[in-house]
């Protein structure tokens, strides 16, 4: 995207009244829903005591998020307000680390390990995954193709894990 794209889409955010507030908002809401799910997920296979499926359920997204925060940290990918020089639509002052994009790779590696479980709360969180994603293109946070390779990064950690696994 542009910086003139960019531009646009601002202008059209705050053309709405508390339109500002309000993705600053769901950016929070989507990112605190799908950890619900996460975390609900989690303790219903413990209740269950699917201790193997719990420990799954924890590894995997953490190992995924420990590889793919090195693997960001060496690329350094500038982030959009950085590379065009505007403030963003959500408080944000890093400095690179934008590809891919931690907050999508997460919901989706989330979403893609509880599917193989609970199928709908699968679903659900990555449907919310993909409101995160046009939500960080949209407050300039991230380029499109970071939030894409997030999702893609997430879904093949998922799968992945599950053949390594054997499930």
């Amino acid at each position: 995207m542009t910086k003139e794209s960019y531009q646009k889409i601002f202008r059209i955010v705050r053309s709405f009244p508390n339109g500002v507030v309000l993705l600053q908002m769901m950016n929070k809401m989507l990112t605190f829903a799908a950890a619900f799910c996460y975390i609900m997920s989690i303790l219903v296979l413990g209740i269950q005591r699917e201790w193997k499926g719990a420990a799954i359920l924890i590894l995997v997204p953490a190992v995924s998020f420990v590889a793919v925060s090195i693997f960001r940290s060496r690329y350094n990918a500038k982030r959009p307000y950085e590379k065009y020089g505007f403030i963003p639509l959500i408080p944000k002052n890093t400095q690179g680390k934008s590809f891919p994009s931690r907050h999508v790779f997460s919901i989706f590696v989330i979403g893609s390990t509880v599917l193989w479980f609970f199928p709908v709360a699968g679903v659900v969180i990555c449907l919310l995954g993909i409101l995160l994603a046009l939500l960080r293109i949209i407050v300039g946070v991230h380029f499109p193709k970071d939030v894409i390779a997030g999702a893609l990064f997430g879904i093949l950690c998922g799968v992945l894990a599950k053949v390594l696994l054997g499930m």
